[in-house]
């Protein structure tokens, strides 16, 4: 266990990626995203798997099934993690990888596909569970005058279509 604990610590520094190791065969790790600013992922070593979590988004405010449905039909193209919701319905990628396919290699691609699915799918979450906070965000941001610059990837549901009247 303790060979494979320096094999992903080795990788994380190999990579540049920030991290800690709190306890032996244990690592959180924070992987630096775009839309989601960043992934919290915690590496556990277990006696017969290597165990990877990440918190993706809290539970969504409405449209549950429609979120949920994303999510299980985005399971199908993912590499070894898949969406899952915890007893409040927060929404996590969890994956369990055999110790004997702990590889540098195989640990960038597991680390990049939490990465990208995280990241990749932030937003879609967001519009699809969050769209009335997001829309009261907005006239708030308006009515103050604030800056807006962090809605602009929902503009789309921020602006009336055209043709149609406002609300």
């Amino acid at each position: 266990m303790s060979e494979l604990g320096e094999v992903i610590e080795a990788t994380l520094i190999e990579r540049e990626l920030s991290y800690t190791n709190p306890a032996p065969g244990r690592f959180f790790v924070t992987l630096p995203g775009v839309k989601k600013l960043q992934t919290n992922c915690w590496l556990r070593l277990n006696p017969h798997a290597l165990v990877v979590e990440a918190f993706v988004c809290r539970r969504p405010d409405e449209a549950h099934e429609d979120v949920y449905r994303f999510l299980l039909r985005r399971n199908a193209r993912l590499y070894g993690v898949a969406y899952t919701v915890d007893q409040l319905g927060d929404i996590y990628l969890v994956g369990h990888v055999g110790l004997s396919s702990v590889t540098p290699d195989e640990l960038d691609r597991l680390l990049g596909q939490v990465l990208e699915a995280a990241d990749g799918d932030f937003n879609t979450i967001l519009e699809r569970g969050f769209a009335s906070s997001i829309r009261r965000e907005y006239e708030w941001r308006v009515s103050r005058g604030e800056s807006l610059a962090n809605l602009k990837a929902f503009e789309h549901l921020l602006t009336p279509s055209a043709g149609q009247p406002e609300a």
